[in-house]
């Protein structure tokens, strides 16, 4: 007798099983679905009416050069959008070598630069920017192209990234005598919000792994002095950082040193960032069986070695979501360097409320400032959720 193999029982639900097993399961389940369905329309209907026919986005509009790059001088602005394109370029083509988390990173910079470019064809930025901001996001996806074909090896990139930094600094920043230097005092708006956060983040990350090392370590002195860092640090808040770094610091210099504001604002964001980053990654050594280490031990490996290449790569892995919130923080928290001076993103949008022409209009520039964040923040969740499920974070 012969007996047909049955298929599996399907697990996917139609539209109408779905709303009814997730949305429609009881009484009371029904009832929240339909007040909040009410509350939704209700929310949707007032915000698109005053968005639409109440708001006046002409105070963003007319003030969209000082959102972006505050008082940087208009004629060097080409700078800026060099620095940019170059961006755009390393980002395209990596997203097409190495795929994955960066190609997110790629679409995100491609979508913000086009959506940017929409806001300025209505603003009087002047055609030839926005135009630049659409060659900016197209070739995005022409470095995609490159990296799909093969046309440039993986160092090459990787060397291109490392040299774009200094580059990027010196555009913006000038050298020599063919490009003028631009004093960070008029830095501000996006670009000094994004050059904070980027900073923070690039150099409190390696800083940080290196003090939790420090605190685990065996050599007294090493473990006294990164415990004592960690918790002092940890144990004032930021704006107490900035305080010291742009007040008390000059005094512990001689007469003829000064740092630069901006540089004092990035080095206490980092020092901050850095103790928390820390503590982050501590807690995923901690996570790492010790067994692992003791079989590293067993087969000859050096204490380097074996934070190298067994320990430091898992504990990175783990603790992924936790820093990933750390530098979306880190983010929200470079408008506190309001306070001493320096015009970010959100500091550009409460001078401009100061402006005759914009008085009462708060709704429309803290939301323009508000969206900004979110999409900032969005793209670096989704980016950390693809490099979660990329590396098997909370799987087996």
């Amino acid at each position: 007798m012969t007996t047909d193999t049955l298929p599996p029982p399907s697990t996917e639900l139609s539209p109408t099983a779905w709303l009814r097993a997730n949305l429609f399961s009881g009484i009371a389940n029904s009832v929240v679905t339909v007040l909040l369905a009410a509350l939704v329309v209700w929310l949707a209907i007032n915000v698109g009416q005053w968005a639409l026919a109440e708001a006046r986005w002409e105070v963003v509009t007319r003030n969209l050069r000082l959102f972006l790059i505050g008082q940087y001088p208009a004629d060097q602005a080409w700078r800026l959008w060099l620095s940019l394109l170059l961006l755009s370029v390393l980002a395209g083509v990596s997203a097409g070598l190495f795929g994955h988390t960066i190609r997110v990173l790629a679409v995100s910079v491609s979508a913000i630069q086009a959506l940017l470019a929409a806001v300025m064809l209505v603003s009087p930025v002047g055609p030839l920017i926005t135009a630049g901001m659409v060659v900016n996001a197209a070739l995005v996806w022409v470095g995609w192209l490159i990296g799909l074909r093969g046309m440039l090896p993986r160092r090459a990139v990787v060397i291109g990234w490392l040299v774009s930094i200094p580059v990027i600094y010196m555009l913006i920043s000038g050298f020599a005598t063919q490009i003028p230097d631009v004093s960070t005092n008029l830095w501000g708006g996006l670009l000094l919000t994004l050059l904070l956060a980027l900073v923070g983040i690039i150099l409190s990350f390696p800083l940080g792994v290196v003090l939790a090392l420090g605190r685990r370590s065996t050599l007294p002195a090493i473990r006294i002095v990164s415990t004592a860092y960690i918790e002092i640090i940890r144990g004032v808040p930021l704006v107490t950082i900035l305080f010291m770094a742009d007040v008390m610091l000059p005094f512990f210099l001689p007469g003829d040193v000064r740092i630069d504001r901006v540089i004092r604002a990035m080095g206490g964001i980092t020092l901050f960032s850095a103790a928390y980053v820390a503590e982050n990654v501590r807690g995923g050594l901690q996570a790492i069986p010790t067994g692992q280490i003791e079989a590293a031990q067993a087969l000859g490996l050096r204490g380097w070695q074996t934070n190298l290449f067994i320990v430091l790569p898992q504990a990175l892995r783990a603790v992924i979501p936790a820093n990933v919130g750390l530098f979306i923080s880190l983010l929200k928290d470079t408008t506190l360097v309001a306070i001493i001076g320096l015009a970010e993103l959100l500091g550009i949008g409460q001078s401009i409320l100061a402006q005759p022409d914009s008085l009462g209009a708060h709704l429309e520039v803290f939301a323009f400032v508000g969206v900004i964040f979110f999409v900032l923040c969005y793209a670096m969740s989704q980016a950390s959720y693809r490099l979660e499920r990329q590396l098997g974070v909370g799987t087996r």
